[in-house]
């Protein structure tokens, strides 16, 4: 057989992401550099070198943003703690949380109004973990592990709610559900779902391919949740093996030995250039043929936070 390359459709930015890249590009062009951003606004190690290069300034907390200066909050939101120390040290802000997260941060907020308790199901840690439990932190409970699903006390068990991460693997997300029901049956579902559509549409798509594949690689850095969940997706749908890489010159060429399929793919955070390198780098070790497997046309475009609309149009 010949060698060839599966390309997962759809792959790399999603609607959020380019939201979030496009605010501090084009704060970068309004309000000149620096521009200051807390925490990377997306988990892409180009992305965040490209925009560095740019003028913008990474930092971890809002202490270290000089007082007075503008500040971008990165895609996976922030808890309103943050938000009060922004306020407290007359920063600009500009909000780029995804919408999608957003909503999540609304759904915490209107049960634990509700006295709900809320059980919230991603990894500890995560920056969008962290400001979804921000918004109630007297009612969210984070459920990470197997042993929290096994562990976690509830007040009243016919009033609890599960709520998620949008960026985790959909069928890992559902294992703790049906073990947090066993425990509390009147466990209630979010009311629409939360795990992003990019999140299950690039999962999808690399479930459907994997069957075929010797090898899939895909695009994406190790801080990147989505991306590390299409490698763990890949080996559990029939991929013989899988790797993360970020950029074309991190593949190792022992992987490529004996492999026919070679299927690729890429975190919601990845700009497609480098996609396309890594294409050209398996075209120069023979994969010439590319065949792409689309398993859903996304059309979604999110608009640009408020701050930065109404600067724009004067």
């Amino acid at each position: 057989m010949p060698k060839r390359v599966l390309l997962a459709k759809p792959r790399g930015y999603c609607a959020g992401v380019d939201r979030a890249v496009e605010t501090v590009e084009l704060a970068l062009e309004k309000y000149g550099a620096p521009v200051y951003v807390r925490k990377e606004i997306v988990h892409n190690k180009y992305v965040v070198e490209t925009l560095s290069d740019r003028g913008a300034i990474f930092v971890n907390e809002t202490d270290e943003v000089p007082e007075g200066a503008l500040v971008v909050f990165s895609a996976h939101g922030v808890s309103p703690a943050v938000h009060e120390e922004a306020a407290q040290r007359s920063l600009r802000t500009i909000d780029a949380t995804c919408p999608l997260v957003t909503k999540v941060h609304k759904e915490a907020v209107r049960f634990a109004k509700e006295d709900y308790d809320i059980l919230l199901i991603g990894h500890e840690g995560h920056e969008e973990v962290e400001g979804t439990a921000g918004e109630a932190p007297d009612h969210v409970q984070l459920v990470d592990t197997a042993e929290d699903a096994a562990n976690v006390q509830v007040r009243d068990p016919a009033k609890v709610i599960w709520l998620s991460q949008t960026t985790l693997s959909v069928d890992e997300t559902m294992v703790r559900v049906r073990q947090l029901k066993d425990r509390f049956p009147e466990l209630q579902d979010p009311p629409s779902d939360d795990i992003c559509y990019a999140t299950s549409n690039r999962q999808t798509a690399v479930k459907t391919m994997a069957p075929s594949c010797d090898l899939v690689l895909v695009v994406g850095s190790k801080n990147s949740s989505n991306s590390v969940r299409l490698v763990e997706v890949a080996l559990q749908h029939g991929a013989k093996a899988s790797y993360l890489v970020d950029y074309a010159k991190e593949v190792d060429p022992a992987w490529l030995e004996g492999v026919e399929t070679v299927g690729v793919t890429s975190g919601a955070s990845v700009p497609d250039l480098l996609v396309m390198e890594l294409l050209k780098y398996l075209e120069s070790q023979g994969y010439g043929e590319v065949e792409e497997i689309t398993t859903a046309n996304e059309k979604i475009a999110f608009s640009l936070p408020r701050e930065l609309r109404k600067d724009l149009v004067r």
